[in-house]
């Protein structure tokens, strides 16, 4: 299969990182190859020192219409079908959100199922206006995977995620911006745009403090404060040690922008 046809792509231009969701003629729906494809695309990523931000998009008219219910339908063992789409893409999630790099989803069209998990999972989220999201589950008779049911809750409460995840009402750009589920609402056709000026943001900022910040975030719901407070220390003193963290200090106080390198 030559990359044109891909399920996935990576692309690398500098610090920055793309990953495309390529199946769209079916609205880029999750098969077992797309999730092996960006399983195996995130491990790739985790293993390189350069890049500092990765954007993830959907090619065509939407960002992810969810899992292929056509792979379902056509299954004789739908549960060895689960399994075989599951485990992978289970795997692409948890890669993903230990990268450390930051992720930014770059959303437009549709964002449903599998599609909206996601999109959550990544670290920041720009939607353009028009954007429509539905959690879709229960409207195929099934529950979320793709870490949709840890995802919602921790961003907009156990009481509304319930109500999003039951009912799978549609969710305008608008909603989904109140509701904190995307950090940037850009005007149509620029998500794009909006993406890549905070992908910029974020190569230019200090790689140490970027993966850190992440990591403290990300664990923070495991930890108790006492255990919140021992990482904080470890990972502030191991950046203050590193060379960027004097970069920083010295630029402050020349007032001049400072200079950050490597990861």
């Amino acid at each position: 299969m030559s990359d044109e046809f891909a399920p996935a792509l990576l692309t690398i231009n500098g610090a920055i990182a793309e990953v495309r969701l390529n199946r769209p003629k079916a609205l880029n729906a999750i098969n077992v190859e797309m999730a092996i494809a960006l399983r195996d695309i995130f491990a790739e990523l985790a293993q390189n020192t350069e890049v500092r931000a990765v954007i993830l998009r959907g090619e065509g008219r939407v960002f992810m219409a969810g899992g292929d219910l056509n792979y379902f339908r056509e299954a004789s063992d739908k549960h060895a079908a689960a399994v075989a789409l599951i485990e992978p893409i289970h795997e692409a999630v948890s890669l993903m959100a230990s990268l450390p790099q930051i992720v930014i989803a770059c959303l437009h069209g549709a964002v449903a199922g599998a599609g909206m998990s996601l999109a959550m999972a990544a670290d920041l989220a720009v939607a353009e206006q028009g954007t429509v999201f539905n959690m879709a589950y229960a409207k195929v008779g099934n529950s979320p995977d793709c870490s949709g049911s840890w995802s919602l809750p921790r961003l907009v409460g156990v009481r509304r995620a319930l109500e999003i995840a039951l009912l799978s009402d549609d969710l305008s750009a608008e909603q989904a911006s109140d509701l904190g589920l995307i950090n940037r609402l850009a005007d149509k056709q620029e998500h794009d745009v909006e993406a890549r000026k905070l992908a910029e943001r974020i190569v230019a900022s200090s790689p140490a403090a970027m993966t850190n910040i992440k990591k403290l975030m990300r664990q923070s719901h495991d930890n108790n404060l006492s255990q919140q407070l021992n990482a904080e220390a470890e990972a502030f003193a191991t950046t203050a040690a590193g060379e960027n963290f004097s970069e920083a200090l010295e630029a402050f106080f020349e007032r001049r922008k400072p200079v950050f390198r490597g990861l």
